[in-house]
């Protein structure tokens, strides 16, 4: 259990809003109360020694007294996610008052940070769009061991590229995905050359299945790359041994130059 002290810079302050006008929550005695958020917990302030919190889930804060409520004479508890800031004010409770708070849009004031982009959820609701269409252009393929897979589809909002990505088993053999990499390698390798290899992660994931029998397709989120013409990208999907079939599909920064756009 991790115990905040997280004193994070993201241009706010416990004195955001007056206090008279944040919402309440009461606490209640020997309870744990948790705030349960829409997107991704970054920072928490509480403005008292007589509270105790952890993020015991990445969008869940859970709070507690150290000691007596009668002790307690009140606090506030600043919370921001990856767009948005909200305040609480902490007042003793009595029996019978919710322990499960979810923070909803009322509460909630805007976080313009620059560079942040996207925020996970956004992009999951973009990724699942995408997911719902057919695969049309079907822009690069590759063939071995019985899997046959293909780039289906180049997508960039803003700073960002979903990639669009399918596969089918050919065989009985169910596939049990060991990794999935993507790296940035030379095009021709010869004896001679030293290839370099960068290995590039994505941002988001809309899935992360074990295995799959016949199809598998995904969508993958990366920030905004470009690589020279003599490069490749490479997306390469491994299985766990004892068979380890390795299928490596090859993207060329062409087929980035030519994604659609899609409207955020």
């Amino acid at each position: 259990m991790k115990t905040i002290l997280l004193y994070l810079l993201v241009l706010c302050a416990p004195s955001l809003y007056a206090q008279n006008k944040l919402p309440v929550v009461y606490l209640p005695e020997n309870l744990t109360i948790h705030f349960v958020s829409p997107e991704p917990i970054q920072y928490v302030d509480i403005s008292t020694k007589d509270l105790v919190g952890d993020l015991p889930l990445k969008n869940v804060l859970r709070l507690k007294l150290r000691d007596s409520l009668k002790s307690f004479l009140g606090s506030v508890v600043t919370v921001a996610g990856e767009k948005f800031i909200a305040q609480y004010k902490l007042l003793p409770g009595f029996p019978g008052v919710p322990t499960e708070i979810n923070i909803v849009p009322e509460d909630m004031r805007p976080l313009d940070i620059s560079g942040i982009g996207l925020s996970q959820n956004q992009l999951k609701g973009l990724a699942l769009s995408l997911i719902a269409k057919s695969p049309d252009k079907r822009m690069e393929k590759v063939k071995a061991f019985g899997i046959k897979g293909q780039l289906n589809h180049v997508y960039t909002v803003g700073d960002y590229i979903f990639l669009d990505i399918g596969y089918h088993n050919k065989t009985n053999l169910k596939y049990d995905i060991a990794d999935f990499r993507f790296k940035v390698d030379d095009k021709k390798v010869t004896k001679a050359a030293n290839n370099q290899s960068v290995e590039v992660k994505p941002e988001f994931v809309l899935f992360s299945p074990p295995a799959f029998s016949k199809n598998y397709r995904n969508i993958f989120v990366f920030k905004k790359m470009s690589f020279p013409g003599n490069k490749v990208l490479h997306a390469e999907l491994s299985e766990k041994q004892l068979s380890g079939r390795v299928v490596t599909l090859s993207i060329s920064y062409q087929d980035i130059l030519d994604a659609d756009t899609l409207p955020n």
